[in-house]
């Protein structure tokens, strides 16, 4: 019996061998890397991953798939694992592994999170994410939000191949692109900062399209006039959204606002 798609579970089957190809590519895997991939489904970017890398460690929560998908590839280095993403180990994987996904839209921001903030994380992430995430990952002070914020503090972005919808099985309601992330090799706010950090940044964004000078009053509990100077030695201006900033923004708004006790 031909296995169906579960959409519950997000599963969309990408088909089209050059999209798969370039997946691939952009993980710039070599026979020297282990690749874990999530979610694998059919086998039809595992094929291309197996190509290039040394080992792929497939994480596959259908179980039926689980099941089916070693039989596809004998005598190649294949690791398929039944579990849940967000609840698999990923220290048993060598330093410097790459995750290489087609994510579910529905867990594409707890995915990131996972291992951008693991404590054994990946060298590069290269995931196919809906159009608009990926967008929103890699955005530019002007367009920036949360999930910009907290994966850049992490990693570097960079947006590459779109995938219209008509090329999955079933098409998705949306287009999707590749996003890959690397790594950098120290998170650009320190550990001991990041509360107070993600602090500062959630309550700048917390008034949707509000000016800083709104948002952070309200969220800082202190007047306008305060926050003014705040921003103004921090080098921005209170005007602006949170939108607008850049981390290095934020960085200076922390130490102004712990100057004044306010964080």
């Amino acid at each position: 019996m031909a296995l169906q798609n579960n959409t519950k579970l997000g599963q969309h089957w990408l088909k089209d061998r050059a999209a798969l190809a370039a997946i691939a590519e952009s993980a710039e895997l070599t026979p020297q890397d282990t690749v874990l991939e999530i979610g694998p489904g059919l086998g039809t970017l595992t094929s291309h991953l197996l190509r290039n890398a040394g080992k792929v460690v497939a994480v596959e929560f259908d179980p039926e798939l689980a099941r089916k998908l070693p039989g596809q590839f004998p005598g190649k280095n294949l690791q398929v694992v039944h579990a849940d993403i967000l609840h698999f180990d990923e220290h048993q994987l060598p330093h410097g592994y790459k995750v290489v996904a087609n994510v579910p839209y529905y867990i594409t921001s707890k995915i990131v999170q996972k291992f951008l903030t693991s404590d054994h994380p990946p060298q590069l992430m290269s995931i196919l994410v809906q159009k608009e995430v990926a967008q929103r990952i890699a955005a530019n002070p002007g367009d920036m939000s949360m999930l910009a914020v907290a994966a850049q503090v992490y990693a570097e972005a960079n947006i590459g191949l779109m995938v219209p919808r008509d090329l999955f099985t079933p098409p998705p309601k949306v287009d999707s692109q590749v996003v890959t992330l690397h790594l950098r090799q120290s998170p650009l706010v320190s550990a001991t900062d990041q509360a107070d950090f993600f602090r500062l940044v959630r309550l700048g964004f917390a008034g949707k399209r509000k000016k800083l000078r709104s948002s952070l009053s309200a969220g800082l509990r202190t007047d306008k006039p305060m926050v003014d100077e705040l921003c103004q030695q921090a080098g921005i201006e209170s005007s602006w959204r949170a939108e607008d900033c850049s981390i290095d923004d934020w960085l200076r708004l922390l130490r102004s606002a712990r100057h004044r006790g306010l964080v």
